[in-house]
Parts: structure tokens; C-alpha cells; sequence
């Protein structure tokens, strides 16, 4: 029982060693579909992505080459969540051949950069979900994991989460029915934060808990300390 817990062990760490070494791979597959194009030839990307400390389910992208007498790819298929910018960083990367080009000379036609195109789609990728745990964060440090919180006062935040699907924006709630919107860039730096009240604008506890050049760490010892006010 024991040589075989320890069998499993090692295959696991060497699982998880191989997959944090090669964040990328490229497989090939065929599509069984007898009017696929290419002959059902299909180059498979598959894109390792880890969140505090654990692997997340891959994503995968499939490319194929539909354009007579070009080798030039095109994305077939692929599991990338609609919040990457996967058409954008296609049509970058891997431009299709012009109309004119088709037939022509290979080396006249537009130029497909797929290296640069799976580094910048996984850096998205990991952007996108570094985002996802910026808010994850922010809720545990506010006490919003648990269901039984006690001591709820006005000035508490209730409510905490993603308001956009990008996941550039946090929304946040407090007790007394404020509202409030975290604005963040593609890395999950704070670049804004507005607070509104039943009135408008609430310039006031913007002004408190927002500075020019806050990390998100500042933000959140200060809400905790804003919501232990009375």
C-alpha cells in the first residue's frame, strides 16, 4: 500500500514539474469530419495556467490551414474565455494571406508570427485570471468568505465582486446600501476607485480610502479599517 501512495506521489510531482516547465504545448490531432479542410489536419495548443498555488483546467486553441495553397493558420477551435482578446492578438499575429497573395509566392505574403502569438495570448490568459484573484483576494481579507459574519455595522462591506467580463472592475457594497466600483488595468494594478451614496458622489470616503499610488493592499486595510468605524 505504501510503495504504492508512493508511486502515485512521484507520479504526480513529476506531473506537476513537467507541466509548470512547459506552460505551452503543441500536439497534433485530426479531424474526422471527411469535408474538414486541410484534410482534417490540426494543430492543437494546449496552455497550462496555475492560481494560488494550483493548476486550473487547461485551455486549449486549435489552428487549422483553410486557405488553398497557403500554409498560413487560422483558429479553429478553442476554449479561451470570451474575456481574452483571442480574435484581436489572430489578427495580429496570424494574419490571414491576402486575396491577391493566395497561390503566390509564399515569401510575399503577410507574415504569421506564432511564437509571439502563444507568448502574448498566455500572458493574457494569466492577466485575466490574475484579475479574477485579485478579487478572490480582497473578499477573504474583508471577512466575505464567511457566511456567519458577526458585528456588521454601517460602514462594513457586504459585498464584494467581479462587475465586468474583462474582470478590469470590482464592485463593492457596503452595509449602509453605498456603492462603490475598483477600477483596475490589465495586471491588476488599482488605477481608480469612485464611492457613490444615496445622494451622488461620495467624494468624501473616496478621498479616505483612495490614494494616487495605492496597491490594492492599501485599499483593503483601509476598507477594514473604515468598516470598524462605528
Amino acid at each position: 500500500m505504501l510503495n504504492k501512495r508512493s508511486s502515485q506521489q512521484h507520479a504526480y510531482i513529476q506531473q506537476c514539474v513537467y507541466r509548470v516547465s512547459a506552460p505551452v504545448t503543441a500536439f497534433k490531432i485530426h479531424d474526422p469530419d471527411p469535408n474538414a479542410v486541410d484534410g482534417g489536419h490540426v494543430l492543437g495548443l494546449r496552455f497550462e495556467i496555475m492560481s494560488r498555488g494550483q493548476f486550473l483546467r487547461p485551455y486549449y486553441v486549435m489552428l487549422n490551414r483553410p486557405f488553398s495553397g497557403s500554409k498560413h493558420l487560422r483558429v479553429h477551435r478553442h476554449t479561451v474565455p470570451p474575456a481574452v482578446p483571442l480574435a484581436g492578438l489572430a489578427a495580429r499575429h496570424l494574419p490571414a494571406p491576402k486575396a491577391a497573395d493566395e497561390g503566390g509566392d509564399e515569401s510575399a505574403r503577410g507574415h504569421q508570427d506564432l511564437d509571439r502569438f502563444v507568448r502574448t495570448l498566455r500572458r493574457e490568459i494569466v492577466r485575466y485570471h490574475n484579475r479574477l484573484g485579485v478579487s478572490a483576494d480582497l473578499r477573504r481579507r474583508l471577512g466575505l468568505h464567511d457566511a456567519s459574519r458577526a458585528n456588521i455595522k454601517a460602514n462594513s462591506v457586504v459585498e464584494v465582486g467581479i462587475a465586468d467580463i474583462e474582470a478590469k472592475q470590482i464592485k463593492i457594497a457596503w452595509a449602509d446600501e453605498r456603492s462603490g466600483r475598483l477600477i483596475m488595468d490589465d495586471d491588476g494594478n488599482v488605477q481608480k476607485l469612485v464611492v457613490f451614496s444615496a445622494q451622488g458622489r461620495d467624494w468624501e470616503t473616496t478621498k479616505e480610502l483612495f490614494g494616487k499610488h495605492d496597491r490594492m493592499e492599501d485599499i483593503a486595510q483601509r476598507l477594514e479599517e473604515h468598516g470598524a468605524i462605528g
